[in-house]
């Protein structure tokens, strides 16, 4: 069920990001994310009214309320990391966020088998490749690297902080709604002294009506996602659990050649190959 819930989790990350992109290309990107998780903000809250969930409030939602202020931190500086370029090199190393949960399972006393060892290494190989990574003649900015190992970490640390933040499906559902509610307020300041300081919040046209539904769509998988992960992480190894999620960035660029007709470059077949390869040996072991 780890691999499951994992591989889920890679596929529902990896369709909020490519419609988020999309997204991002007509309304500002801190807008589009504060949108959609004000949506998610509305759902969760009726599932946790429904299922009761407020009756596992406990310590433990710290850890939603800490994975609610790291995640916009970590969109903020990938955005900004994006927009100093290249993508080609700041999209692959941004999923090296997965060492973090990696190294906490490690810590906490997980050894995985040689088979999961060598799946690891294979899977997050062929995630960077996947990427399509264009270090010839693309100069890198230190300020764009720096921004992107920043983002990496925090998204990591969101992947860790949100597996410890619930231990009862109820509470996953309450956890998810803190963790949410806490990107909200957050994103929601930064875009309000964004718009004091004169950056535009909203298209030109005004307030993007139509995209509500992809808006919805991207704040609802990005729930999901978390979800998902946070089930995989609590029912096996988070080692194999944290990587086997970060096979998203596969699933985006899949997306964009269905949808977008983009061609896959051969670094980037071939990193999806590895990753293939390595979610094999992952689950065998």
């Amino acid at each position: 069920m780890t691999a499951l819930f994992a591989l889920a989790t890679s596929l529902l990350w990896g369709l909020a990001d490519f419609g988020g992109g999309l997204l991002t290309r007509r309304t500002p990107a801190l807008t589009v994310v504060v949108v959609s998780q004000s949506i998610a903000v509305v759902v969760l809250g009726t599932i946790v009214l429904a299922t009761g969930a407020w009756s596992e409030a406990g310590p433990r939602l710290w850890f939603a309320v800490a994975a609610g202020l790291v995640g916009p931190v970590a969109m903020l500086a990938f955005y900004q990391a994006l927009a100093l370029g290249p993508m080609g090199v700041v999209s692959p190393l941004g999923s090296l966020g997965v060492v973090v949960p990696v190294g906490a399972g490690l810590v906490l006393g997980e050894r995985p088998g040689l088979p999961q060892l060598a799946g690891i290494v294979v899977a997050v190989a062929g995630v960077v490749l996947a990427g399509g990574p264009q270090l010839k003649g693309a100069p890198v900015q230190r300020q764009a690297v720096l921004l992107t190992l920043l983002a990496a970490f925090g998204f990591g640390a969101v992947m860790a902080l949100i597996a410890e933040a619930s231990a009862t499906l109820t509470g996953l559902f309450l956890a998810l709604f803190v963790q949410r509610v806490t990107n909200v307020v957050a994103g929601g300041t930064a875009l309000y002294v964004s718009a004091r300081r004169g950056t535009p919040a909203l298209p030109a046209d005004g307030f993007p009506w139509r995209s509500l539904p992809a808006l919805a769509f991207v704040g609802l998988a990005d729930v999901a996602a978390n979800g998902t992960y946070s089930l995989a992480a609590q029912r096996g190894p988070v080692t194999v659990a944290a990587v086997l999620a970060s096979l998203y960035p596969v699933v985006t660029a899949l997306a964009a050649r269905g949808v977008l007709s983009e061609r896959l470059r051969g670094v980037q077949a071939a990193g999806a190959g590895l990753a293939l390869v390595g979610t094999v040996l992952l689950a065998a072991g």
